[in-house]
């Protein structure tokens, strides 16, 4: 192992204990990922409990065949988190959390239709959530599914299994799904019936005064 690996493996071991101190997930339910080559990830190994993960818990993957390069057997998830890498270069991250707001938003009967309950949703996450169908974890048919609803999004709900958000950066990443978990919060603590979220004007006002998108 060179010098410049070990110096990304202790990155990447400091930004999964972010995510316990973030409070994203509970005891070894997520798992991370990070492109540190053109062809070449880190990933959680299985089973890792991210709050104290250390290097020797690292997996090194090639991205293009989910093949390992060294250290343990990756997450049973790393199927998807290679697979969004493969379809989208620019992302670098990949973060899957069963964190404890976004959990509870899975797993009800009648899920929302519009997590856009700040201004910070749609300017993060984004303003169109995916709700992607249960599978198990693990299998080919999560795989797919995490792979096509981030072909197009930045963040998706995983029905009866938390969050899945990506981005160029490990903050760019954990910002997304910080604001997604406060909406959650906000949606469970109000309660059905009692919360509102932006209209498509307010958002298309955010969209071209916050975040530049359209023309004023």
């Amino acid at each position: 192992m060179t010098a410049m690996i070990a110096d990304k493996i202790e990155r990447f071991v400091e930004m999964a204990r972010r995510a316990g101190r973030e409070r994203l997930m509970l005891c070894s339910s997520g798992n991370l990922s990070w492109r540190i080559a053109e062809n070449e990830a880190l990933l959680s190994g299985t089973g890792s409990w991210l709050p104290e993960l250390t290097p020797d818990r690292v997996s090194r993957c090639r991205i293009s065949d989910g093949g390992l390069v060294e250290g343990p057997r990756p997450s049973m998830e790393s199927s998807f988190h290679l697979g969004v890498m493969r379809r989208r270069p620019e992302v670098n991250v990949v973060l899957h959390f069963q964190s404890e707001y976004a959990t509870v938003v899975s797993c009800m009967k009648e899920k929302p239709t519009s997590f856009n309950v700040t201004a910070e949703v749609p300017c993060y996450p984004g303003r169109e959530i995916p709700v992607i169908s249960y599978y198990r974890p693990g299998s080919p048919e999560l795989a797919v599914a995490v792979t096509d609803a981030l072909a197009g999004h930045d963040c998706a709900l995983l029905c009866k299994h938390g969050q899945v958000v990506c981005g160029q950066s490990f903050e760019d990443a954990f910002q997304k799904a910080v604001f997604f978990e406060m909406a959650c919060r906000i949606i469970v603590l109000a309660g059905p019936g009692n919360y509102t979220t932006l209209t498509d004007a307010e958002i298309d006002d955010l969209e071209t005064y916050v975040l530049g998108k359209k023309a004023k």
